[in-house]
């Protein structure tokens, strides 16, 4: 991975609770490729990361508020997962509002393991493909969307995976897809 992603500009977002290798090892891998990354989330500091959900990892701060963001800053959409993150996130009107855009604007959004809770809730799966962590399926395919246990799938501009087990296809075909 060279420069596919120069010059692209690529959201976070995220919140307490996020797993720590779902937000890193993407940011890690879009940056390597070239682009430039925004931590957004509900409020601007800090937010702290989980490891397994229940075990305290790094803190990382925030580089903007969710509302003072627009889909129009952005070339793609990063989810992370962690249970309680996108728990938090569905809940934010500012977020639900960012996701819609970002996705009517036809830009690629890459969701792993909880983080299809989001997408749900922003009701912009239905008709789609998608994979997640099992426990996320019901609520998708209650929101008209199509599961499958697959380790990426791409469908419409969604990219989503299941776990951080799936990490290493997921970078690689979200760098790929947001190129």
């Amino acid at each position: 991975m060279a420069n596919e992603l120069s010059g692209k500009r690529v959201a976070i977002l995220a919140a307490s609770g996020v797993e720590q290798v779902e937000l890193t090892q993407p940011r890690q891998a879009v940056q390597d490729a070239g682009a430039i990354t925004t931590l957004v989330s509900v409020d601007t500091g800090e937010i702290q990361a989980m490891n397994a959900d229940i075990n305290k990892a790094d803190t990382f701060t925030v580089d903007a508020a969710i509302g003072s963001v627009s889909a129009d800053d952005f070339d793609a959409l990063i989810l992370p997962g962690g249970t309680c993150n996108p728990d938090t996130l569905r809940q934010n009107a500012d977020v639900i509002a960012f996701v819609q855009a970002v996705a009517r604007a036809g830009k690629p959004i890459a969701a792993i393991c909880h983080a299809p809770w989001t997408l749900v809730e922003a009701d912009i799966v239905r008709g789609k493909r998608l994979t997640s962590f099992p426990s996320v399926r019901t609520d998708i395919r209650n929101a008209g969307g199509t599961v499958v246990d697959e380790q990426v799938v791409v469908d419409q501009g969604l990219i989503t995976s299941r776990n951080p087990d799936d990490l290493d296809a997921f970078c690689a075909t979200l760098v790929k897809e947001f190129a």
